[in-house]
C-alpha cells in the first residue's frame, strides 16, 4: 500500500523498529496542506501551502499496527495525491491527527524532524518553515 509520511515515520530505522520494511521510497509534496507540530506533527489542509514528506510502499498490516499504538491511534488515514519530484503524481494514504486534536508543544520533535528533513534534502523554503516552529515553541 502506497503511503506518504512527513513526520518521523519517514526515517526507514524508526520504521523497522516498528516491524515496517517500506519500498520504493520517493520524495514529494502535498499541495494545499501545512505543517504543524504540536507534540507531533499533523498535515492540515490550508491552501497554497506544500508540505514535504515521503512516499514509499508498505505493508497494510503493519501500519494497521503502528498506528494501534497508543501515541498514534488517534491519526486517521485520507486519501491524497502526493506530487512526485519526477513530475508524477500518486494516490496514498496519509495518517492526519485531526486539528482538534492538536495539542501542545514538543521542541524535540521538532528539532528531529528538522534534522530528518535536512537530511534528505528537502526545499530551502520547507526546511526554514520547520526551523521557524522550533523558534516558535
Amino acid at each position: 500500500m502506497d503511503v506518504f509520511f512527513y513526520g518521523l515515520f519517514m526515517d526507514t530505522t524508526i520504521l523497522a523498529k516498528n516491524g515496517i520494511f517500506p519500498s520504493n521510497l520517493r520524495k514529494g509534496y502535498l499541495q494545499d496542506y501545512v505543517l504543524k507540530i504540536g507534540n507531533r506533527a499533523s498535515l492540515l489542509p490550508e491552501k497554497n501551502e506544500r508540505s514535504w514528506g515521503v512516499l514509499m510502499n508498505a505493508d497494510k498490516d503493519a501500519l494497521y499496527n503502528l498506528y494501534a499504538e497508543p501515541s498514534v491511534a488517534d491519526y486517521i488515514p485520507e486519501e491524497v495525491t502526493v506530487h512526485l519530484e519526477s513530475g508524477d503524481t500518486v494516490k496514498a494514504f496519509c495518517y492526519n491527527l485531526p486539528a482538534a486534536l492538536m495539542t501542545g508543544t514538543n521542541p524535540t520533535y521538532a528539532a528531529s524532524l528538522y534534522k530528518l528533513a535536512k537530511t534528505l534534502g528537502f526545499p530551502n523554503v520547507y526546511l526554514k518553515a520547520i526551523k521557524k516552529s522550533i523558534n516558535t515553541i
